[in-house]
């Protein structure tokens, strides 16, 4: 156990304080989902992770994350399926280049900062996108380019650090490779170290499946 040095420590002004309590809401928030999502799986689904499968597999149907209802409505292509055709290097390639230019091009905000909302999906503004923002972008891009729709999901995870994240997964023939807005590296799936909650299910991506795999889901 660490111990806290108090005479030393800084103390909080109301903006980090309010930061403070948003993020703990949050946390809270996501272990209360998680405890149900786990709840209502079959007991022999609880079995840990044994090792990167080659792709995500869905467990059950989900709601839709918190934000992300009328995201459909608002984008007709984001829940698009589209063919399903496998992919080439050469569109892979493509993936990797979009998800570094993106990721360079997209200043980081949060949406209680543009939308007065803690979550809101819906694409960048020109004063920038939070993590979910820059997937869907992504993902229009990618489209724009030819890449099929079923083969660019949108999921969320807690990251390395437990906290709400979301990322867009490339579904290849090979496996599954994330591109995320908190690296430049397309690594696939297993070596991302997140625990990945939920992904648009790809025969149907205006529905969301929980997938429980990963990070904290790991033995």
């Amino acid at each position: 156990m660490q111990h806290e040095n108090l005479a030393g420590r800084r103390r909080r002004g109301p903006a980090e304080e309010a930061r403070g309590l948003r993020q703990s809401r949050r946390t809270n928030a996501t272990g209360a989902v998680l405890a149900l999502m786990l709840a209502a799986l079959p007991a022999t689904m609880h079995a840990a992770e044994r090792g990167g499968t080659a792709h995500l597999s869905s467990k059950s149907f989900a709601p839709a994350p918190n934000g992300a209802q009328g995201l459909c409505s608002r984008y007709a292509w984001a829940c698009a399926r589209g063919h399903s055709a496998a992919l080439n290097p050469g569109e892979v390639r493509l993936a990797e280049q979009i998800n570094r230019r993106i990721n360079a091009s997209v200043r980081p905000i949060e949406d209680i900062k543009q939308y007065q909302r803690e979550e809101f999906w819906t694409l960048p503004t020109a004063r920038g996108g939070d993590c979910e923002d820059i997937a869907l972008l992504k993902k229009a891009e990618l489209i724009r380019q030819g890449l099929p729709p079923s083969r660019l999901l949108l999921a969320t995870v807690l990251d390395r650090k437990r906290n709400n994240h979301a990322v867009l997964v490339l579904r290849t023939d090979k496996g599954d490779f994330v591109l995320d807005n908190l690296t430049d590296r397309m690594l696939h799936w297993s070596r991302t170290g997140y625990s990945f909650l939920k992904v648009q299910d790809p025969r149907a991506p205006h529905r969301w499946t929980a997938v429980l795999a990963g990070g904290i889901f790991k033995g």
